[in-house]
């Protein structure tokens, strides 16, 4: 019997062909391919133990195995222990959570700063923006937000921001695919560095991927009941031609701060097919989460005519 995430590929493909001609040539000749990706934003928790929201030495063993059931994963607060270790035996969990996962491409985490970052001394940790791939991407390029802001939340702490990388889903087909970590809090110090980290993150995507499709994942610490908030998350949209992929299915969650975004371009059609939280999934023996955030899934179907000699990476 088909299972509901072997009806959902299955009707999004049968939409895509129909409207795109599955399976023909276009009018340059070329011939349009399809597939599929499974992607996943976790925010992990990966602090040092007795720091993290929530118990890292335990439970990032747990999580490890269980992204390999995604295509592509984007995690938050993942940070690699130094070698040697200055602050042992305090610790962070990145060598642990990748230790059990099977996918071919991996980023390199950013270097801890350890309080010795010129324009962020207060930082100890780096943006913790990693990913797992079984597609291989570029470069990954990092910038983190101008600001932060601790009279709520530990931001100062470390240099949160966004990560891209070109990625190519099969040759000639190209998407950028950006992780996300938001601005935390809700004070008015805190609202005034969304505005400005949305400003930013739009005028960057706007420039390095323009005319590209795209995929953005993460942690963006902003609810849809917020109006301020809202109000950002419709400023990202509008400018840059995103769409929120679980709304795009009919999916409105007005609490859930973990969020993945797409857009299409000229040659990639994507096409968002499920949305879930992996409850059931992302737990220990007891059934308690393994991290203070939700593990969010969302399936993509595309369609694509691939450029031919284009070199994602």
């Amino acid at each position: 019997m088909p299972t509901r995430r072997m009806v959902f590929h299955t009707v999004a493909a049968l939409a895509l062909c129909l409207a795109f001609a599955c399976g023909d040539d276009d009018d340059d000749g070329n011939a349009e391919i399809s597939g599929n990706v499974l992607a996943l934003a976790y925010n992990v928790a990966g602090l040092p133990q007795g720091l993290s929201g929530s118990n890292p030495e335990a439970n990032t063993p747990l999580i490890s195995p269980l992204l390999n059931a995604y295509d592509l994963v984007l995690v938050q607060e993942s940070w690699q222990t130094p070698d040697p270790n200055p602050l042992a035996p305090t610790r962070v969990y990145h060598e642990v959570l990748a230790a059990d996962a099977d996918h071919p491409f991996k980023s390199a985490p950013m270097p801890l700063p350890l309080g010795e970052d010129p324009q962020r001394p207060s930082a100890l940790v780096s943006d913790g923006l990693n990913r797992f791939s079984k597609f291989p991407f570029g470069d990954v390029t990092r910038r983190r937000w101008e600001g932060c802001e601790d009279d709520s939340s530990a931001d100062c702490l470390a240099l949160k921001g966004f990560s891209v990388a070109r990625t190519e889903l099969a040759p000639g087909v190209c998407v950028d695919i950006y992780n996300i970590h938001g601005e935390a809090g809700n004070s008015q110090s805190d609202r005034a560095l969304k505005d400005q980290n949305t400003r930013d993150l739009v005028e960057f995507m706007l420039e390095f991927s323009a005319g590209r499709a795209v995929i953005a994942g993460g942690d963006f610490n902003m609810r849809l009941r917020r109006p301020h908030d809202d109000a950002n998350l419709a400023l990202l949209t509008e400018e840059t031609g995103l769409e929120d992929a679980c709304i795009a299915q009919g999916i409105v969650d007005e609490e859930a701060i973990d969020k993945f975004f797409f857009r299409s371009n000229a040659s990639v059609n994507l096409a968002p097919v499920s949305c879930s939280f992996e409850l059931d999934r992302f737990v220990d023996p007891t059934g308690e989460p393994l991290s203070d955030h939700d593990a969010l899934a969302v399936g993509f179907d595309w369609l694509a005519t691939p450029e031919p000699g284009i070199d994602c990476l």
